[in-house]
C-alpha cells in the first residue's frame, strides 16, 4: 500500500535539456506532453477527452502573470527612499567581477545598488546554471529569504563596479515596519520574485518515482516553505536522459536529493532535507518568550502575526512547515476580502510572511514531544531534545485526519491512500476513478479540485448528504459535477487485491454492497486532535481528545476566567485542537487574533 500525508509538490519544470535550465513557461495550455505526472509544466498533460482541466488552466495563468509584473520585482527606488533605505544600512563596495554571494550562502540582508550592475544567476542539482537577471543602480536585491537569514537561492556576481547599501535581516524588517509604503513596495518585490523563482525549476533536484510517498514527504516540504526545486522521475524518457552520464542511483535507489554543491542526499529525512537546504532555523534556548505557539496553521500564525506586531516575543513550532490543513486547500471562496477566492497555501504563505516581517521566530521541522507546566516560565522539549522555554503557550497544534479500519486495506500494495488533494494527487489521477471519503468542506474542497483530473469521483458519507457537514455554496457545486457520484448512508467496508493492476473497493449501505476499481482512496473523515504531547501536564481534554477551553477557576482563585485559557492557567488553545470550535480558516484566525489580548491581559498579571 502506498499511503500519501501531507503530499502535494508544487509546480515544476522537469523536462531540462542540455547544459542550462529551461526558460520559465509560457506556452499555450493546450499544448506539450510529458512522461511523468509529477513533471511537465502545468500547460501538459491534455490527453484526458472528458474533463475539461480549468485548474489546470488557471494555474497555467498564474505562471505567466509574474512575467507581466516585473515591473513590481524590480522597482527603482527615489532619491528619497535611498535615504530612507540608508538609515538602516551600510555602505559596501564591490570590484567588477566580485562574487556579492553564491546560493547556499546565509544572508546577509537586502542590497540596494547605488551603482554599478549585479547579474543574477541561478543553477539546479545537476551543475546547469543560467542568467535569471540583471539589477541596475537604484534596484535592489534580495527575496522572502532575505527577511529572516535564510541562506541565499541564487548566484549574484558584479558586472561592474558596484556600490551598494547592506540593510542587514533585522534592520529590514524595522525598515519595514517603520517606512509601511515603501516596506509594502519590497516585499510585493520579494513574493513575486519568491513564486518567479519556483516557476523557474531551479534549485535542487528530486529524483524519485512519482507515487513514492517518501518522495511526496519531500516534495510537500519543498512546497510548504516555498522552496525552488524540481522532480524527476528516472524511470521516464525525459528523466533518463536528464540523468544520463551524471548521476548513478546506485543499489539504494530513490529517492535522491541533488543540492547545488554536488552532494547526494540519499532517501533522507524531511528533517534531515530541510537542514542541508539551511532552512532548519534554530531558536535561542536561553531566552524566555513572551509566548510560544505550538502549529503554524492558520490560528498559529494569526496568533504569531498580532502578538508580534504588538512587541511580544514568539517563538512558533511546528512538526512539518508552516500552513496545516488548510495550505493544501486548492481554494477558499467564503473567506472574507477574496470574492474570486484564494487558495489555501497562498493565504498562509503570506501570513508566515507577514509574522516573519513583525519579528515571529518560526521554526519548522520541530516536533513537541511535551510541554512542563508544572510552573512558569513553561518549558517545551522538542523530539531531538531541544527545549524552549515561554510565559505562555499557545496550543494551536490541530487536528489530522486518521486511517479508518478498513479490511485490508493495509494489505493492498497498488492503492494510494492521501489525507488532502493537491496537484501531485490530481495528476496521479488523471482518467481515473477514484473513491473519496468525507462530506466536511475539505472534502468538498478536494472533490471540486479533483474533478478537473479524474474520470470518475465516487464520495461516500455516512450520513443522508452533505448539508449537515458542508457549507452550502460548495454543496451546490459538488453536486453540479457531472462526473461525482454521492453515496450516502455508506461506508467503505473493504480493499480487495484480486491480483490485478486496479485493487477492488467495496462500499456497504443500507441497499446491499456494490464494488469500485480504484487505484486511489482520499480520507477526509475521522480527524483527530494532535494532543499526545500534552499527556501528564494537566491540560484538560474532552472525550474526543480536543483541548478544552473557558474553564471555570478554582474557587479562591483570582485567576480571570478567559475563553480560550486552558485548566491550566497561562496554556491557551485555539483552532481546531480546541474543544467545540468551528472548523473554518476564518474562525481559526479569528481565534488566533482573540487570544492575543488574552495572553495580554496574562502577562500584565504577572509583571
Amino acid at each position: 500500500m502506498k499511503i500519501s500525508s501531507n503530499t502535494a509538490v508544487p509546480d515544476i519544470n522537469s523536462s531540462l535539456e542540455g547544459n542550462s535550465l529551461p526558460e520559465p513557461d509560457t506556452s499555450s495550455p493546450h499544448q506539450g506532453h510529458t512522461d511523468s505526472p509529477l513533471g511537465g509544466t502545468l500547460s501538459e498533460h491534455r490527453d484526458s477527452p472528458v474533463i475539461p482541466e480549468s485548474y489546470e488552466v488557471e494555474e497555467a495563468a498564474q505562471r505567466t502573470r509574474v512575467e507581466l509584473r516585473r515591473y513590481q520585482m524590480y522597482p527603482s527606488l527615489s532619491d528619497a527612499r535611498l535615504a530612507k533605505v540608508a538609515k538602516f544600512g551600510k555602505r559596501v563596495h564591490w570590484a567588477a567581477g566580485a562574487v556579492l554571494f553564491r546560493a547556499g550562502e546565509k544572508s546577509s540582508g537586502m542590497y540596494v545598488l547605488l551603482s554599478g550592475k549585479v547579474k543574477i544567476t541561478v543553477r539546479d542539482g545537476l551543475g546547469r546554471s543560467r542568467s535569471f537577471e540583471e539589477v541596475v543602480g537604484r534596484q535592489f536585491l534580495g527575496e522572502t529569504a532575505t527577511l529572516s537569514g535564510k541562506p541565499y537561492l541564487v548566484d549574484a556576481h558584479a558586472i561592474t563596479d558596484v556600490d551598494a547599501i547592506l540593510v542587514p535581516p533585522a534592520q529590514l524588517r524595522a525598515l519595514m515596519i517603520t517606512e509601511a509604503q515603501l516596506g509594502s513596495e519590497i516585499m510585493r518585490a520579494f513574493i513575486l520574485r519568491r513564486v518567479a523563482l519556483i516557476q523557474d525549476g531551479s534549485g535542487p533536484i528530486l529524483v524519485g518515482i512519482p507515487s513514492d510517498p517518501r518522495l511526496l514527504g519531500l516534495a510537500d516540504l519543498l512546497r510548504r516553505v516555498n522552496h525552488p526545486h524540481s522532480v524527476i522521475d528516472p524511470t521516464s524518457e525525459s528523466g533518463r536522459q536528464d540523468l544520463r552520464n551524471r548521476l548513478d542511483i546506485g543499489d539504494e535507489g530513490t529517492p535522491l536529493v541533488l543540492l547545488l554543491d554536488g552532494t547526494v542526499l540519499r532517501a533522507p529525512s524531511e528533517k534531515d532535507l530541510a537542514r542541508a537546504l539551511g532552512i532548519l532555523s534554530d531558536f535561542d534556548e536561553e531566552q524566555t518568550y513572551d509566548l510560544a505557539i505550538v502549529g503554524a496553521g492558520p490560528a498559529g500564525l494569526a496568533a504569531a502575526v498580532y502578538a508580534a506586531s504588538e512587541g511580544l516575543t514568539v517563538l512558533v513550532l511546528d512538526s512539518k512547515g508552516f500552513g496545516g490543513q488548510a495550505g493544501a486547500s486548492a481554494r477558499i471562496e467564503n473567506y472574507m476580502g477574496f470574492p474570486t477566492g484564494i487558495s489555501g497555501h497562498v493565504l498562509v504563505s503570506r501570513a508566515f510572511e507577514q509574522a516573519v516581517k513583525f519579528g515571529a521566530d518560526i521554526v519548522i521541522q520541530s516536533e513537541v514531544a511535551k510541554l512542563d507546566c508544572s510552573h512558569s516560565p513553561f518549558k517545551l522539549t522538542l523530539t531531538d531534545a531541544r527545549a524552549a522555554s515561554a510565559k505562555a503557550i499557545v496550543i494551536a497544534s490541530g487536528a489530522a485526519y486518521s486511517q479508518p479500519d478498513i479490511q485490508g486495506l493495509r494489505d493492498v500494495g497498488e492503492l494510494g491512500v492521501y489525507f488532502w488533494a493537491s496537484s501531485i494527487e490530481g495528476r496521479l489521477c488523471r482518467g481515473e476513478e477514484i473513491v473519496l471519503v468525507g462530506g466536511g468542506n475539505s472534502a468538498g474542497q478536494a472533490i471540486v479540485f479533483l474533478a478537473s483530473y479524474a474520470s470518475r469521483i465516487h464520495v461516500i458519507v455516512r450520513r443522508d448528504g452533505l448539508s449537515h457537514t458542508m457549507s452550502h455554496y460548495l454543496m451546490e457545486r459538488v453536486r453540479s459535477l457531472s462526473n461525482v457520484t454521492i453515496h450516502t448512508k455508506s461506508i467503505v467496508q473493504s480493499v480487495t487485491d484480486r491480483g490485478e493492476d486496479v485493487p477492488e473497493i467495496t462500499i456497504t449501505s443500507a441497499h446491499g454492497s456494490s464494488s469500485i476499481r480504484s487505484r486511489h482512496l482520499f480520507l477526509f473523515t475521522g480527524a483527530k486532535p494532535s494532543t499526545k504531547w500534552l499527556e501528564n501536564c494537566g491540560v484538560k481534554v474532552d472525550e474526543k481528545g480536543f483541548v478544552t477551553t473557558g474553564c471555570v477557576p478554582q474557587s479562591g482563585s483570582t485567576q480571570q476566567q478567559l475563553a480560550f485559557q486552558t485548566s491550566v492557567p497561562g496554556i491557551f488553545a485555539i483552532g481546531d485542537v480546541r474543544s467545540g470550535s468551528t472548523k473554518r480558516v476564518a474562525s481559526a484566525v479569528g481565534e488566533g487574533a482573540a487570544v492575543v489580548s488574552e495572553v495580554h491581559a496574562l502577562l500584565v498579571s504577572r509583571r
